[in-house]
């Protein structure tokens, strides 16, 4: 479609322009070169991280409910009798509710765009992989649905580069 079939707005430029779409010349040569700048990876990415700090805060609260549980009540959870990695409810309880709410602030720190927030939410998703897989005999469907978010917590805060601005 040549520029002089194109249809007009009332200022004379054409309506649909395809320099604006990626697909035509991007810069002052016309080369066709895209030009760097947000790709459509980086939307999922920064949507991704948005999510997993939903999903640390969240996850965060979580574990400190369950952790609470645990204090409070030994029978919440059901006896397992010979475990190789046996500690007690009670010793759960606060490793439960201690990283619980470290994972809840480096959760608001994710959604605030913090930096330190990321590494922190790799390495805080990491633990609570390994602390729900330790956990499997006690809540074995809620350790398994952790882990699954645990690892895209990982994944969405490994991946995503922010840009400077």
């Amino acid at each position: 479609m040549s520029d002089a079939s194109q249809p007009r707005n009332p200022q004379g430029s054409p309506v649909w322009d395809p320099s604006h779409q990626g697909t035509g010349p991007s810069g002052p040569s016309g080369s066709g070169s895209r030009s760097p700048g947000p790709h459509a990876e980086d939307g999922l990415a920064a949507g991704g991280v948005t999510f997993a700090g939903v999903l640390m805060l969240v996850n965060g609260v979580l574990a400190v409910l369950q952790g609470i549980a645990a204090i409070a009540e030994d029978d919440v959870y059901g006896w397992i009798g010979d475990y190789v990695y046996k500690i007690n409810l009670t010793g759960w309880g606060w490793i439960l509710l201690i990283v619980g709410v470290v994972s809840a602030a480096a959760g608001g720190g994710i959604l605030k765009g913090a930096a330190w927030a990321r590494v922190t939410g790799i390495l805080l998703a990491s633990v609570s992989l390994v602390l729900q897989f330790l956990f499997l005999p006690y809540a074995p469907v809620w350790s398994i649905v952790l882990i699954a978010i645990d690892v895209f917590v990982i994944w969405a805060l490994a991946v995503y580069r922010p840009t400077a601005r």
